[in-house]
């Protein structure tokens, strides 16, 4: 698992380095390039050389809760808001702050080892259920600001989670912050 890690960040920062285009499309590829935003993110931080090594943190956002989007029981297959559970979190690395992300998820469908980790750990998410194989489907993206996302953000995602057999386990608006882009290449290098 690592060595896939090792050459995803390779690949990773081989684009960083031959590509004229902008940090953004750059970052944009990065994350389309995995399913789990958590992996994706640690890929940016190896090959732009943020943290020694790159680990991602999710940090708890209090007193700052979006409301549960119109179309989310739907999305996520389920018939009340009782059976979801919430979880908005600051994804750092290195002292960066790379993104905010609002995420409703189906306890029920994850184990209770999961659940635990979920409540009571800054493991992002991506990396607590990674064991499921899941799978993501990207609804929307825009660059820019997306209702519900903080000021500073370059990037919004929207995308939905789900388990090998279809069930979706996860509805997810992420706010991807100028903060990512900012980074020397060299950062954390020295």
């Amino acid at each position: 698992m690592e060595s896939r890690a090792a050459i995803a960040a390779l690949l990773v920062s081989l684009l960083l380095d031959g590509c004229a285009d902008t940090s953004l499309d750059r970052f944009e590829r990065t994350l389309a390039a995995r399913d789990s935003a958590t992996l994706a993110l640690k890929d940016w931080c190896t090959a732009k050389g943020i943290g020694d090594p790159a680990h991602i943190s999710a940090n708890p956002v209090r007193n700052d809760d979006a409301p549960l989007p119109s179309d989310a029981l739907d999305l996520l297959r389920v018939d009340d808001a009782a059976n979801l559970n919430y979880r908005h979190v600051r994804l750092d690395c290195g002292g960066v702050t790379l993104s905010q992300a609002h995420n409703w998820f189906v306890p029920a469908r994850l184990t209770p080892q999961m659940n635990t980790a979920l409540h009571q750990t800054d493991t992002p998410f991506g990396k607590v259920v990674a064991p499921l194989r899941f799978t993501r489907q990207r609804l929307a993206a825009l660059r820019g600001r997306a209702e519900g996302c903080p000021q500073g953000t370059i990037l919004s995602h929207r995308a939905i989670l789900y388990l090998p057999d279809g069930s979706p386990i996860s509805l997810v608006v992420e706010c991807y912050q100028a903060a990512a882009l900012d980074i020397p290449t060299d950062a954390g290098r020295r």
